[in-house]
């Protein structure tokens, strides 16, 4: 934040200076009491196990210079600043939504199922080609990590990128308050989540909230090829632009052609053609790049700028991330995993050229409710429509990926833990082969990669 003091924090939330100087100046917010920029203040969250009130002396020894408190009414350290609020949570959230007013360039806003952070990332680079941008880091993108967010943002820059994530009903609304974005893009609507939200139809109106506040002219950019999405083409709340690979999309792919850790297509919008090569791998970085071809258009980017940040994208640690040890090809997707995201996977994996074999390591898909092993079962019989050689399943729900490829003849080695799969594979794995990493992030799957790779 930039030239907000003490007591206009507290007018902007609503709440009391408790004492500390009202001219001190507040750059920064922390909900973590380790870390600190300087000039922050500090959001004590209450949480079902640790109430983040226990840690506000610790923030000021951290180097803290105020903090939010629900738990004072009084308070007497002219040292440090107290700002008594009813919510710390809230207050955070209209912290943010005051900042926003202050903030004059159109922000985007990014929700979907799967594919948020990549999104948001390209489209970054997209659009960095021609003008500055401002970007939510690392996965800030809930309703604390939106309006640290905001108030991060570089006020001179011409472009903000929100990502929006939503994991429980109404949270979808409060983030959009706070962010009033002024055009968005929803990657899809898939079942993470969907135990908190109870199903497909419910996630997609709770995503779709990002569109509160926008006017008729205000572009939603959807998805096309998503058969919720589609179901919006009627509305009159938002001017819809579609993208996907059907033809009936404003914004389309042609020619597509993958090749190891990477991708080429043609781009089409009406009569304007733009071949792309992209240096990340999978079908789905082809729809990823055409949500970001569709907001360069609406934010007056030029398709050959936003194609040259495009190919220059390098893609993230642990999403896809292709890697060579003592010749075996390691595709790293460890980070997180839905069906969805599994799926395109599976189909990297089956499209990368291997001397070898083709591995799948798959791990549980977790937060997908009393129908997780339907979704499990499901995924696997879809990985036997793609080349495999050995698959590996790691977990509870994992069983059931492995009994659709044990049901379709193909070799599955059953393991309960990360370690019992590293001692199964290390006997398994040969020069030339191809092994794909994958499962949500609280399965650890980089632990087996660790492994596996340790000494190569």
């Amino acid at each position: 934040m930039k030239n907000v003091t003490a007591a206009d924090v507290a007018s902007a939330v609503n709440g009391r200076l408790l004492c500390g100087d009202p001219g001190q100046l507040i750059e920064n917010i922390a909900i973590d009491s380790r870390t600190m920029k300087g000039n922050d203040i500090f959001v004590p969250i209450r949480g079902a196990k640790v109430d983040g009130h226990r840690f506000i002396q610790g923030a000021f020894q951290a180097g803290a210079v105020a903090s939010f408190t629900a738990d004072h009414e009084e308070m007497d350290d002219p040292s440090h600043v107290y700002i008594r609020v009813e919510d710390t949570v809230k207050a955070l959230q209209d912290l943010g939504a005051w900042y926003r007013s202050r903030i004059t360039f159109p922000i985007l806003g990014i929700t979907g199922s799967v594919g948020k952070t990549t999104t948001r990332a390209m489209i970054t680079a997209a659009l960095s080609s021609e003008r500055r941008v401002t970007a939510t880091a690392g996965n800030s993108n809930g309703q604390l990590g939106v309006p640290i967010t905001i108030c991060d943002m570089d006020l001179s820059a011409q472009i903000g990128i929100l990502e929006m994530g939503m994991s429980e009903p109404g949270e979808m609304p409060r983030i959009a308050r706070v962010a009033r974005p002024q055009l968005g893009v929803v990657t899809n609507i898939g079942v993470s989540h969907i135990e908190n939200l109870g199903s497909r139809e419910n996630i997609c109106r709770e995503k779709l909230h990002l569109a509160d506040g926008f006017t008729p002219d205000m572009p939603m950019i959807l998805n096309g090829d998503d058969d919720l999405l589609r179901g919006y083409r009627d509305t009159k709340a938002f001017r819809l632009v579609f993208y996907g690979l059907g033809r009936d999309n404003d914004y389309y792919a042609e020619d597509i052609h993958a090749e190891a850790g990477q991708v080429s297509f043609t781009a089409v919008h009406g009569d304007r053609r733009k071949s792309l090569t992209l240096h990340v791998p999978g079908e789905h970085n082809v729809m990823n790049a055409l949500a970001a071809l569709a907001a360069a258009d609406a934010l007056g980017v030029s398709w050959d700028g936003a194609a040259a940040g495009l190919e220059a994208f390098g893609g993230f640690a642990r999403r896809l991330q292709i890697r060579e040890e003592a010749g075996v090809t390691f595709i790293d997707d460890t980070y997180n995993a839905s069906p969805a995201s599994m799926k395109a996977a599976l189909q990297v994996l089956s499209a990368t050229p291997a001397r070898g074999k083709r591995i799948a390591v798959l791990a549980d898909m977790l937060e997908l409710g009393p129908d997780a092993p339907k979704y499990h079962y499901e995924t696997g019989q879809y990985g036997c429509t793609q080349k495999v050689d050995l698959v590996c399943v790691i977990g509870t729900l994992g069983r059931e990926i492995g009994r659709a490829y044990q049901e379709a003849g193909i070799p599955v080695i059953f393991c309960e833990s990360n370690t019992e799969a590293v001692d199964a594979l290390k006997t398994e794995i040969h020069e030339g082969d191809v092994i794909l990493l994958k499962g949500s992030n609280g399965m650890h799957l980089n632990e087996v990669l660790d492994g596996l790779t340790a000494g190569k």
